[in-house]
């Protein structure tokens, strides 16, 4: 595996699956496999999960990890061509990248939707830069468009606590006081879609249509208390408007109904289902406290999952090199 951007590059899920299992019961097995090799992780944002569970993961391959904070640790980066540089970006991406590649084996890549320019964040202009110019296995540690890690590791946590063959899963949007990207939901729904044994359905405001290239073949439901009916998980998340309807509102809040918070009223209406946010989650707007603190929330083995997804991705990356 050269890349991991999207759940086609995972290939077999049953077997990713599969896998994920087994490290987990054995997380130090392939620790030969990371012998005198070196992750790099770029964070040009910030991030917890990501950077502690892919640590982590590479740790227990047996990798060495170099960290680098672009904002905090690095000199100002130019991304894009053409431009005349004399502010205040010292180095230009096109030279950085390969000078990065010199120095490790596997490059992860954390660049999030500036939220201004659709065609922009959509082109994945960051990644694919790495992609092209830094010769070494890129992955993402979530994109303008992207969070495969945090898909694979919701999709291993709705395995473990599925009490049904074809459980009901439904991503419902919730506000939030700050535009946020459509990563992860995007990611979700594609993962979701692609796996097995998996009942989507979408629900969020009209106008909040996430790109079909992530949602085709789910169902989409406007009403938030008929798509949480026998919900088995409700996976909450807010995104601002993706701009499919109206790429005017591109990047912007266009809603702020509370009314989908999703609170123990919500939470009744499904089928004792359990409840899944990404993290970090704004309290009583994206979900009350009673409803994460229950005993049907299931955040923090959905966050400790992260680091037996991003192991399998690492593992398959090295097996590749």
């Amino acid at each position: 595996m050269k890349s991991f951007i999207n759940v086609e590059d995972l290939g077999d899920l049953k077997q990713a699956l599969a896998e994920a299992q087994e490290i987990k019961q054995e997380r130090y097995k392939y620790q030969h496999l990371g012998k005198n090799k070196t992750l790099m992780m770029i964070f040009f944002n910030n991030s917890l999960r990501t950077r502690l569970s892919t640590q982590k993961a590479a740790m227990n391959l047996g990798m060495n990890v170099i960290v680098l904070d672009v904002n905090a640790g690095a000199w100002k980066l130019e991304t894009e061509r053409g431009v005349i540089m004399n502010g205040d970006k010292s180095e230009h991406l096109l030279e950085a990248i390969p000078v990065m590649g010199c120095y490790c084996d596997i490059i992860g890549v954390r660049s999030f939707a500036g939220l201004k320019d659709r065609d922009y964040d959509y082109a994945e202009t960051v990644l694919k830069q790495f992609i092209q110019y830094s010769g070494k296995p890129v992955f993402a540690m979530e994109t303008a468009t992207v969070h495969p890690l945090q898909a694979f590791a919701d999709l291993i946590t709705i395995e473990e606590y599925k009490t049904v063959q074809r459980p009901k899963v439904v991503l419902t949007w919730a506000p939030h006081c700050r535009a946020l990207p459509q990563a992860v939901p995007n990611s979700f729904a594609q993962w979701m879609l692609a796996a097995p044994n998996v009942d989507l359905v979408i629900t969020h405001p009209h106008g909040y249509e996430l790109d079909p290239q992530f949602t085709r073949g789910a169902r989409i439901e406007y009403d938030q208390k008929t798509a949480f009916e026998g919900a088995d998980f409700i996976y909450a998340k807010n995104w601002s408007n993706p701009g499919v309807t109206n790429p005017a509102d591109y990047g912007k809040i266009t809603c702020e109904d509370m009314s989908w918070t999703v609170d123990t009223e919500h939470m009744s209406w499904t089928n004792n289902g359990k409840f899944m946010h990404c993290l970090p989650v704004r309290r009583n707007l994206i979900v009350t406290d009673d409803v994460i603190e229950s005993p049907n929330s299931i955040v923090i083995p959905e966050a400790a999952n992260r680091e037996i997804s991003c192991s399998v991705v690492l593992k398959r990356m090295l097996e590749a090199l």
